[in-house]
């Protein structure tokens, strides 16, 4: 394998110094909301995980395009890596809103729009790996896996806009009408929220990067065997 990029070694580095700071801004320099008290700053990586996943997923399908229209093992090994750390990620949101909703809602789980419709996304994209392990080519699974990607992306806008389409008790981060679509947060929770958002952002491209990487050395390997 090649020598690890400076670029990547830049995002490792920033990784290891943001991702503490952010928790320590959240900590002590966010204020505790009115209502919900401390378990609100949960709030600031549950939301900046299901971001990060998102934003992995369309990635993901955005590499399976790229996959069908040049037919470069590069783009599934992309596409492959995107699905597989957006899945991490959305996992993280799950249980960080868990951990918010049982003092909440005094429960762990209910079925509301948002929270099924986010389950079925990380069903969906489960799916994938099974699927693929059913292939026995490369190019059989690199063609499946870009078509499914590309496909599956459809869970994504169905996940964020599902507390505007259906009935729902889940918390609008984003208000409209009144508040003429602003973020109902103070100053300092919006300074952190966006800081986080960045964070998490930083954080998908290094690890999709790093396992795009070991993608390509699973591939050397196998053809050097």
């Amino acid at each position: 394998m090649s020598k690890k990029p400076t670029l990547l070694l830049l995002f490792d580095v920033l990784s290891l110094i943001l991702i503490p700071a952010a928790l320590i801004l959240i900590l002590f320099f966010t204020p505790v909301e009115r209502v919900m008290g401390p378990v609100q700053k949960v709030f600031y990586f549950h939301v900046s995980a299901a971001w990060a996943g998102m934003l992995g997923f369309i990635f993901a399908g955005v590499a399976g395009a790229g996959y069908l229209i040049t037919r470069r093992q590069t783009w599934d090994w992309l596409s492959l890596s995107a699905i597989e750390v957006g899945l991490v990620f959305g996992l993280i949101a799950i249980l960080s809103g868990m951990i918010w909703a049982q003092p909440i809602w005094n429960t762990w789980w209910v079925w509301d729009p948002r929270l099924t419709t986010t389950a079925i996304m990380e069903l969906i994209y489960l799916a994938y790996f099974i699927l693929r392990s059913g292939l026995d080519t490369p190019e059989a699974r690199a063609r499946l896996g870009a078509v499914y990607a590309i496909v599956s992306v459809g869970t994504v806008p169905l996940t964020f806009f599902s507390i505007r389409l259906f009935r729902t008790i889940h918390p609008v981060v984003i208000t409209t009408g009144g508040e003429g679509g602003a973020f109902n947060m103070s100053p300092r929770m919006l300074l952190a929220f966006f800081i986080s958002l960045a964070v998490f952002t930083l954080l998908l491209a290094d690890l999709v990067w790093h396992r795009y990487r070991l993608a390509e050395l699973q591939t050397q390997n196998k053809q050097e065997a």
